[in-house]
């Protein structure tokens, strides 16, 4: 039967390999687990009902993907997008019209990935841009990442400052960031996760950990279940839906191709054969994952670690599945971790993000000053949408004057109006 679904031979692999590369998977970005639900408590959202809605959502999606596609690829909540939904659209407009906004970019992307406009829309902007935003996500959710182990604290002249690193949670965060850098520098798999829970169990005679249990049933997901509010996802205006819609495909595309040509998927014109069902499974995950209550499902690039480990087919993924709803069973431990145990993942995430910016020429003015706009906006105004929005404007004008418009592609223009309007109703940057 697995031959028949997954066509092993076909693929040069087995069942084996496929198992070892699916925990692999798994233990590279199990960490999300116990992120995801923390950051979106932040937003006033139950937290068990969150972690079992974050679960359920990478298992249902990633599941998709390995039987409707068949590729070994992996979904959950993405890190960056749902810091910008606890941070900045449910603390402006709840977090029930955050829902809201996550499931209509859910449907927007369907319709792109359908209609195959994403790859128009691909080639309109500028791969400066794309590698700004990327960056600055990471710049982004390190900067939470500090903030929530209290490493950085507000200060009323310098806006931040030094917290007292000296206190039991920072203290405890220095330490989880330096367990796991050192687990990455060795290039552990799972550092990320294995940190988080060496960090855990640290905080327990440090009295910062309050430990929960092991295993338990799962929350239940009535607080937060189909609790979209879309006629408050509207009011948050253009731009926020936008910058959900923008990340999570771009995010996609870019992990899709990246690991496609890691795993030799990649055609002879250097196109993924199946994206477009790829990009179908991961839009549907969206909508799926606004409907149970979790922030923008997207392709995860740690599935790249299964890849390595020989995994070629959807058999990876349905493995990654299965794990992710073992842990179900876990809540009591999700629920056992504190924000100084997964502040140091939001800090190492963020700086493998940052990674994208070794990319940009900045000994070109006109393409060194949109991503650097794009990061001082996004991290500085602690907004994805703000980023974006400033990096379209800073792009089309700094092109403008260079005299390099053929390098604009008229969308460009179209979004850095909409992107000046979106400022101009904000009555503010920021």
């Amino acid at each position: 039967m697995l031959e028949r679904i997954f066509k092993l031979k076909e693929h040069q692999t087995n069942v084996r390999t496929e198992v070892i590369a699916g925990i692999t998977t798994f233990m590279t970005m199990a960490y999300i687990i116990f992120v995801n639900p923390l950051i979106l408590s932040d937003a006033g959202m139950d937290q068990g009902a969150v972690t079992t809605a974050t679960i359920l959502a990478a298992a249902i999606t990633t599941f998709l993907m390995g039987v409707y596609v068949n590729y070994p690829f992996a979904l959950a909540s993405g890190m960056g997008l749902n810091a910008f939904f606890a941070y900045t659209v449910a603390a402006n407009y709840g977090w029930q019209a955050a829902l809201g906004a996550v499931f209509i970019s859910g449907i927007v992307f369907l319709i792109l990935a359908v209609t195959n406009a994403i790859t128009y829309i691909d080639k309109a902007v500028p791969l400066v841009v794309k590698r700004g935003v990327a960056a600055a996500i990471g710049l982004f959710i390190a900067l939470i990442g500090l903030r929530n182990a209290g490493i950085v604290v507000d200060h009323p002249s310098t806006l931040v400052t030094l917290g007292d690193v000296t206190a039991k949670g920072p203290l405890l965060a220095i330490i989880g960031l330096a367990i796991t850098a050192i687990l990455m520098a060795l290039r552990v798999r799972g550092a990320i996760l294995i940190g988080i829970l060496i960090t855990t169990i640290i905080g327990i005679p440090m009295g910062v950990t309050e430990f929960q249990g092991i295993f338990g049933l799962p929350a239940g997901l009535s607080p937060i279940f189909f609790k979209m509010d879309i006629a408050g996802a509207i009011k948050t205006g253009f731009f926020v839906i936008f910058s959900l819609v923008f990340v999570d495909v771009f995010d996609t595309m870019g992990t899709l191709l990246g690991t496609g040509a890691k795993a030799g998927f990649l055609d002879k014109k250097g196109q993924l054969p199946k994206v477009k069902e790829a990009m179908i499974v991961d839009a549907v995950g969206t909508m799926a994952g606004a409907a149970l209550g979790t922030s923008t499902v997207t392709t995860y690039v740690e599935s790249s670690a299964g890849i390595a480990e020989g995994g070629r087919t959807g058999l990876t993924s349905v493995v990654v599945s299965i794990l992710f709803i073992a842990f179900l069973f876990l809540t009591p431990l999700s629920q056992s971790i504190p924000n100084a145990a997964t502040a140091p993942a939001l800090v190492i995430v963020g700086v493998l993000m940052m990674g994208a910016i070794k990319d940009v020429d900045f000994d070109d003015f006109t393409e060194a000053f949109p991503a650097f706009i794009i990061m001082a906006f996004m991290a500085f105004t602690g907004s994805i949408a703000n980023g974006i929005a400033a990096g379209f404007i800073a792009y089309v004008i700094a092109k403008a004057a260079a005299g390099r418009t053929k390098e604009v592609h008229w969308l460009m223009y179209v979004l850095s109006i909409i992107a000046i309007l979106h400022f101009v109703t904000l009555g503010r940057v920021g």
